[in-house]
């Protein structure tokens, strides 16, 4: 390796720790212990779930209970709205326009932690432990104040050490943070099972069943995320000269899954928000509406499946511009046999990324549910979903592809400074 992909590597590692030691750092005034409590007790519904997608934070309440979701929300409303209003979708291809585009992510990212922070605050009002000690050690009101302020300084935190990882360390900053958070739970998972099996509330054959599943859907993701269809490229004979020495790509790679690990990420955040919201609801019907949207609930699962292939097609036709690539591909000389350059190369592009589209949206949806159909299906007294080693899969798969590519970047600088 480099020196500069050294650096990069331990920028992200020193990032990722910071990250981890904020999930330590709770908000001033709150019981710890009766928060613990309360979520050990709710950990197989939309909270358990939270709670696992932020690193176990939200049980310590640290400033960071909130996570990158906040961001995530936003970010979800801009996409929404720029594929809505085409002004709005063209200052984001801009680069001014860019700045200006992500500017009112931040600045929407701020309202919803607010949103989000005084409410969990005010929920945690009648919140008391089992021996009936207050979840709030201080006066209310200064409490709201102080705790929104801290939620929203660590989102904001998570934010800036995400764009500080995309830019200056290896992979995706905001994906990383959320695989950071998933994989430091299991430790305590793997011992909750230990536990489990000690316990005889679970059979051993019952642990093994589940490594399979857990293998089977990694190699599932694995087998897909490096899937591609290659569309052979022809140059013409003077492009081929004048490009002796360059290297020609004579296929446009299109992959299966075009949309990456967003889509379950996006699912989980608009299907986390009002579970979440409802969790503390004294009302009847709120309640219900609670426990059908809560992850162990058959409902969830069909909603998740549903979300997970609209944004998968959604992100999709936003990440893969064909009318762009056949435009690049006439001006470079190219074509593909068979196709006339320009508008028909476009149509062509569209319906091959289309078709490969909706069976990438089907496999997600799948492994975002199916999963947890299987373990419930065996009798496992806590939840285990498809989502969190999709994304931990897929996070990884991209760094090492980014890190790779940076390996390939320098060595082929090294070689054009010898030849030099």
């Amino acid at each position: 390796m480099s020196k500069d992909l050294i650096n990069k590597i331990l920028i992200t590692l020193g990032f990722i720790l910071l990250y981890r030691l904020l999930a330590y750092v709770p908000v001033p005034g709150v019981n710890i212990d009766v928060v613990k409590e309360f979520f050990d007790s709710n950990a197989n519904n939309a909270l358990g779930l939270v709670n696992m997608f932020s690193g176990n934070a939200v049980e310590r309440l640290s400033i960071i209970s909130l996570g990158i979701m906040p961001y995530i929300t936003a970010s979800i409303i801009m996409e929404l709205l720029a594929a809505t209003f085409p002004a709005l979708g063209k200052m984001k291809k801009e680069r001014d326009g860019m700045q200006k585009y992500m500017q009112i992510i931040r600045y929407t990212t701020i309202v919803i932690t607010l949103i989000q922070s005084i409410g969990v605050s005010m929920g945690l009002n009648s919140l008391t432990g089992q021996s009936g000690q207050s979840a709030i050690s201080i006066d209310m009101n200064t409490f709201v104040a102080v705790s929104a302020i801290s939620m929203l300084t660590g989102t904001m935190l998570l934010m800036w050490i995400g764009e500080q990882i995309t830019q200056k360390g290896i992979g995706n900053g905001i994906s990383l943070i959320i695989f950071a958070g998933i994989v430091s739970a299991i430790p305590s998972a793997i011992g909750g099972t230990i536990d489990l099996v000690n316990n005889g509330q679970m059979n051993f054959l019952t642990v093994i069943a589940i490594l399979v599943i857990i293998l089977a859907t990694v190699g599932a993701i694995i087998y897909v995320e490096l899937g591609e269809r290659r569309v052979p490229v022809s140059y013409s004979r003077k492009v081929m000269m004048q490009a002796q020495n360059k290297r020609v790509m004579n296929y446009i790679p299109i992959k299966v899954n075009l949309s990456g690990v967003i889509p379950a990420i996006f699912a989980s955040a608009i299907l986390m928000f009002p579970a979440t919201v409802l969790q503390g609801s004294q009302n009847k019907y709120l309640v219900a509406i609670a426990d059908y949207l809560s992850p162990t609930s058959y409902t969830f699962n069909v909603f998740m499946f549903l979300f997970v292939v609209f944004f998968a097609f959604f992100y999709a036709s936003i990440t893969f511009n064909a009318k762009d690539i056949a435009e690049n591909l006439k001006k470079q000389g190219g074509f593909i046999p068979g196709v006339r350059p320009g508008a028909s190369t476009s149509e062509f592009l569209n319906e091959t990324a289309s078709r490969l589209t909706f069976w990438g949206a089907i496999y997600l949806g799948l492994i975002s549910t199916v999963p947890w159909l299987l373990v419930k299906a065996m009798g496992v007294p806590f939840y285990f979903g498809g989502v969190a080693v999709l994304i931990v899969v897929q996070v990884a798969i991209d760094t090492m592809r980014k890190i790779e590519a940076q390996q390939y970047m320098n060595k082929y600088e090294t070689l054009s400074a010898v030849g030099l």
